[in-house]
């Protein structure tokens, strides 16, 4: 069936689509062990902490080195798979580390997650300054074709020359405004999606297991 655009689906149709929909969701959130409390869990397994690192340097502080890429990557997908439910992280290693270790793991999973929000916002920011600004220049050269309109149809004797300067601010304030339009609705919700993401990876709970073991 081919669903034109403003067209409604016949109720069975809604029915059947949101029952797959609901299927593949359940299919998804099968995959994940869950906590005692009904949480979710995302595991991650590596031999050291180390491992959890880019370039890692002993002498640094851990929540001044980057996370891997491939397991920043891993815990993004993973909250995005998830979508609203509520998720813990558990990093399991060959050897439990101690409480200290374990604590400044947390610190820069948090810090390292809250930074790439802050990253987010800022370029959100940038793209809503972008887009006020080619606002403003389309309101403005709106009112300015229609201002040169009503001055120059008696100061001009060229009528062709008056209305192409005319029309032609007409139109770029027209397309000013359609871009401001267009960098707002097409950016602003993958922004906002990240923010949020990014968020939720660094507000949740970070707990540890020995190997073998099980919440």
């Amino acid at each position: 069936m081919i669903l034109r655009q403003g067209a409604s689906m016949p109720p069975q149709e809604k029915h059947w689509n949101g029952s797959r929909r609901r299927r593949v969701k359940k299919r998804i959130l099968e995959r994940y062990e869950r906590a005692a409390d009904g949480r979710i869990i995302v595991d991650v397994s590596a031999s050291r902490v180390e491992e959890l690192y880019e370039d890692y340097d002993k002498t640094a502080p851990y929540h001044k080195i980057d996370l891997d890429e491939d397991l920043a990557w891993y815990l993004s997908e993973c909250a995005r798979e998830l979508g609203r439910e509520e998720f813990l992280i558990r990093f399991t290693f060959d050897t439990m580390p101690q409480e200290e270790l374990r604590e400044r793991v947390r610190t820069s999973l948090h810090k390292f997650f809250m930074y790439q929000k802050e990253l987010e916002i800022s370029s959100m920011n940038t793209m809503l300054r972008t887009s006020m600004v080619y606002f403003l220049l389309g309101v403005a050269l709106l009112f300015l074709s229609l201002w040169s309109a009503s001055v120059w149809i008696n100061a001009m004797d060229n009528i062709i020359v008056r209305r192409v300067l005319v029309e032609g601010m007409t139109i770029a304030a027209w397309v000013s405004l359609w871009e401001s339009l267009a960098t707002f609705l097409v950016n602003w919700l993958p922004f906002r999606q990240k923010i949020v993401l990014n968020h939720r990876i660094a507000s949740a709970t970070v707990l540890f297991q020995a190997p073998g073991a099980h919440l």
